[in-house]
């Protein structure tokens, strides 16, 4: 096995390999647009490309040093571990954090080098929805009142458009910050929309959907598709007509848009664990998904590859008790 830098005559078959779209070529592209140095790997196994990543690397505060992060990559084998330290040490990281894309049900052997950690990015728990069933089976698997909530907003007259325009980006962003704003959660900046819209959508690979009532938008979803999978990772919605349930209609359609395009499941981007609680500020999220019968699936979760343990110990401690936390979001998000 051999470590190499992979370059665009690859682009193929790295996409091949990788398995979610935040490691696809085009998420690489869009996040040098940001100005984020990114840095894709290949481990060969006699010429042959066997395993792809991206990772970058972000500057910890005050500090020489930098984080790692490769999110929703491939398993934690010891000949990744191998070369990661290798690279790490390139790089003069403390540490590299890794959130796989692996099921916890693989129940795959981790590598000692990899050790749980005490911070996550990604949520460890995700609703996928099977998409192959026919609609109406789709339906039936629905909660009741998620299916109530589709055929009220119809009834009243909600139209979802998909839209692929400037203009309806617009639309999008102020739903989008609208929503930040009320429910008063970290969301990424309006440069970041932009340069991931642009960038996937001149792939093929972005699309908005808009919910509009007597002329006025309702609610917007940025999805993206990657492969088999439809992501539901952005959307935002106004305070207006709630009682229209413009959101369950939107979310209907893009289970229709995914068929349409002929993909196997979609990946709604994060929710609460099996036991969910009530009084949690994600519950009312991780409730509106539930709705929609997909799989509650759990990830392996996070863990980090430490070079410089002072560093890295004193990282973990800012970031739980200081406000050292959202400027970590901002750096690896």
């Amino acid at each position: 096995m051999d470590l190499r830098v992979i370059d665009s005559s690859l682009k193929k078959e790295y996409n091949n390999l990788v398995t979610h779209v935040v490691q696809s070529w085009q998420w690489g592209e869009f996040r040098e647009k940001l100005g984020t140095p990114i840095y894709r790997y290949g481990i060969f196994d006699k010429n042959k490309l066997v395993t792809a990543f991206t990772i970058t690397f972000h500057k910890i505060p005050l500090t020489s040093k930098f984080i790692g992060y490769l999110p929703k990559g491939g398993e934690l084998t010891s000949d990744l571990a191998s070369f990661l330290l290798q690279i790490g040490k390139g790089k003069n990281a403390a540490f590299i954090k890794l959130e796989p894309n692996i099921l916890k049900s693989t129940n795959l052997k981790i590598d000692k080098n990899f050790h749980k950690s005490p911070k996550s990015m990604f949520t460890k728990y995700n609703f996928v929805l099977d998409l192959t069933p026919s609609i109406e089976e789709l339906l039936k698997k629905m909660h009741p009142k998620t299916r109530y909530n589709i055929r009220l907003s119809e009834k009243k007259g909600v139209k979802v458009e998909e839209r692929v325009d400037d203009e309806a980006l617009d639309i999008y962003l102020k739903l989008y910050f609208e929503t930040t704003k009320r429910q008063g959660y970290f969301g990424h900046n309006e440069t970041y929309h932009k340069k991931v819209w642009q960038t996937l959508r001149m792939n093929n690979m972005a699309r908005l959907l808009i919910a509009i009532y007597k002329n006025i938008p309702l609610t917007a979803w940025m999805l993206f598709n990657f492969k088999d999978t439809l992501y539901y990772p952005y959307g935002g919605s106004s305070n207006l007509h709630r009682d229209v349930m413009a959101s369950n209609l939107v979310a209907f359609e893009a289970i229709k848009l995914g068929k349409k395009l002929n993909l196997k499941k979609i990946d709604m981007w994060g929710s609460l664990g099996p036991d969910a609680n009530p009084k949690d500020p994600w519950f009312g999220f991780h409730r509106f998904k539930q709705g929609y019968g997909g799989d509650l699936v759990e990830y392996i979760g996070t863990y980090d590859l430490v070079f410089n343990r002072p560093t890295y110990y004193l990282v973990s401690y800012l970031d739980r008790f200081t406000k050292l936390k959202s400027t970590l979001l901002r750096l690896l998000g």
